[in-house]
């Protein structure tokens, strides 16, 4: 009998949706109906037609006529179709390259002035379906009122928002979007547990806001999901839907290319549900390189990232990503056996067409396996992407005008338990790269508050409390108004155990932004952690007033209750935060606690055991598990 694995991997492997084999060379005369018009209707069409994002169609003979020559260039030069990665032996989905033949047609048919052929040898102009792709969707939000992009030269990167109301959570089997504009260049949906996003939104009196997402804004289960132009409905992969909880709010990076006048854009989001809850759950693994630091001038500026993989896994999916100035990308695995395997090489990345790329057979890479990535980076002249001319000096930063070294990995664990040891593993190298880059970061602007506050910030993350402090100190002092730099310290403060002046910072953070659910999240764990409970319960519902679905906030209440003696109250604030955080162990193992408290042991037992399931080294979940067994 196969393993639930091998089952999981024949299912997601699906068939490739690109060409196979060599097709005869055409005998006679190369012409538009019979030679050219199949490959612009395969490949071409689904973009260069009236309604999508190309700006001009490619459905009759005229339209190609007038294009002839600039279609044998692009395509000579494999600009279009878009489609960056070279090929290799592990095929994937969606594969947009053309085979040298079609590209030697082409070639020809220009050359040749473009003769249109017979009517007879001309085939049926494709149909696409009118509205949604996929049928009527069973969920549409939609923009409620556009976003203004205006004229410029410059990219725009906008963070809209999209409140969802759901009477419970749904498992999406696909997603469907449409832009609603042309200026539109790419998109990436996410998820916002937190109401950050929802703050921020129409501050400067237009949908959205600008710059970089919340920081709590995640991809949703393991999944990545992103458009762009021709890309047609996102697909989860087979026997894996994710999960879109009510409460959460739906969060679409827009990156978009202004025009001469203004556009109005408003994209709409249909989406596809399922009853089946996944079979397998895949896991987001990402790795990065935040030093970066490119001269002006470099052509060749080249950075670097290996991961050992500490668990077997199948690797679904990979998403490199750069801004203008990537040139080239590597992904190699090499085994435990010594051998090396080619994921995915791009020779000439453009920051307009990236995508993630899905492989149509899922690669098995057994523990011990390690994966490269290489970048290379070109920051002179002759890129004629640099947006900067002459080139100057660029360093890394989530602006465009920034540059990023990222790639995220969607794979399956053979071992479910292993999720959980991926994901940790992989947090702790990322964590160990953002210390690197706030430290470099803060060296390079040392009189800068808000390099100070994240190079205080990532000390923390990583548990260096007592070197948190004097950049946090610094921050504090440069700028006294910063919220989020006063509760670090006051963070860093109490873990040294300065407990007055923690309680001065993270108290004066709330009095300045008396909106940030974070500042207030921090302020009542410091109150319970100092015994004092009821002050901490105010300030958890000072959270779960601003957000009824705060998971932390109802556990954080649901605590304090429980050290105040009122347990049924307590139950039910940690039966909310089970519910609405199903993946916390610390959730299920305080209900466990209260609900012993209360007599109801064998409900008791099924949440510590599920506390453990989540994570088996909890260890709060194992000695409260050890105290139930032996009072037995």
């Amino acid at each position: 009998m196969r393993s639930r694995f091998a089952r999981v991997q024949a299912a997601v492997a699906l068939v490739a949706l690109s060409a196979c084999g060599r097709a005869p060379a055409p005998s006679g005369p190369v012409t538009y109906t019979r030679d050219v018009a199949p490959i612009l209707f395969a490949n071409c069409a689904p973009c260069h037609r009236p309604g999508q994002v190309a700006p001009f169609p490619l459905l009759s003979y005229d339209d190609a006529r007038k294009k002839a020559t600039e279609i044998a260039e692009v395509t000579a030069s494999r600009q279009m179709p878009p489609w960056m990665p070279e090929p290799s032996a592990h095929a994937l989905q969606g594969d947009r390259r053309l085979r040298d033949r079609d590209i030697q047609i082409l070639q020809t048919w220009a050359k040749a002035g473009a003769p249109e052929g017979r009517v007879e040898d001309l085939p049926a102009v494709p149909v696409w379906p009118a509205g949604w792709q996929l049928g009527k969707p069973d969920m549409v939000v939609k923009l409620p009122r556009p976003y203004t992009l205006e004229p410029g030269s410059a990219d725009k990167y906008r963070q809209l928002v999209f409140p969802l109301e759901l009477g419970a959570a749904r498992f999406v089997k696909a997603v469907e979007f449409q832009a609603g504009s042309r200026a539109v260049h790419h998109a990436v949906i996410r998820l916002d547990r937190s109401r950050e996003s929802r703050r921020k939104d129409g501050r400067d009196g237009t949908p959205g806001f600008e710059g970089v997402m919340a920081p709590d804004v995640r991809n949703p289960d393991g999944h990545f999901v992103g458009w762009a132009p021709g890309r047609g409905p996102i697909l989860s992969p087979q026997g894996m839907p994710w999960r879109l909880d009510s409460g959460v709010d739906l969060v679409v990076e827009l990156h978009m290319v202004p025009g001469t006048e203004a556009t109005a854009v408003q994209p709409s989001i249909a989406f596809f549900f399922t009853d089946d809850p996944p079979v397998a759950t895949p896991v987001e693994l990402t790795m990065g390189v935040m030093t970066i630091d490119i001269p002006a001038g470099n052509q060749a500026y080249r950075v670097t990232q290996t991961i050992e993989l500490p668990a077997d896994v199948s690797l679904l999916a990979l998403g490199p990503h750069a801004h203008y100035l990537g040139h080239e990308m590597q992904v190699t695995a090499r085994k435990p056996d010594g051998s090396s395997d080619r994921l995915l090489e791009i020779k000439h990345w453009d920051f307009h067409w990236q995508q993630e790329y899905r492989f149509v057979t899922p690669v098995p890479l057994p523990r011990g396996s390690s994966i490269t990535m290489t970048y290379t980076f070109d920051n002179s002249e002759t890129n004629e992407h640099n947006p900067s001319v002459p080139p100057k000096r660029v360093r890394y930063g989530l602006q465009s005008g920034d540059e990023m070294a990222n790639l995220t990995l969607q794979v399956l664990p053979a071992q479910t338990s292993d999720a959980r040891v991926l994901r940790q593993f992989f947090e702790q190298r990322h964590l160990q790269e953002v210390v690197a880059g706030a430290e470099l970061a803060a060296t390079q602007e040392p009189g800068n508050p808000e390099r100070q506050w994240e190079l205080g910030k990532a000390y923390v993350e990583v548990g260096r409390v007592a070197d948190a402090i004097p950049p946090l100190e610094a921050a504090v002092r440069a700028n006294p108004k910063f919220a989020r730099a006063h509760d670090y310290l006051g963070r860093a403060l109490f873990a040294v155990r300065r407990t007055a002046e923690a309680f001065e910072h993270i108290q004066q953070a709330a009095m300045l932004d008396p909106g940030d659910e974070l500042v207030l999240l921090d302020l009542g764990k410091l109150l319970a952690d100092n015994g004092r409970a009821v002050e901490a319960t105010r300030a958890f519902d000072r959270v779960i007033a601003l957000n009824p679905e705060h998971a932390q906030a109802w556990e954080g209440r649901g605590v304090a209750l429980l050290r105040m003696g009122n347990f049924s109250t307590a139950a039910t604030a940690l039966e909310r935060a089970v519910k609405l955080a199903p993946e916390s162990p610390g959730a299920e193992n305080a209900l466990a606690v209260v609900l012993t408290r209360l007599g109801r042991t064998q409900e008791a037992l099924q949440h510590v055991r599920r506390a453990l399931a989540i994570d088996p080294s909890y260890k709060p979940a194992q000695d409260n598990l050890a105290r139930m067994q032996g009072g037995r």
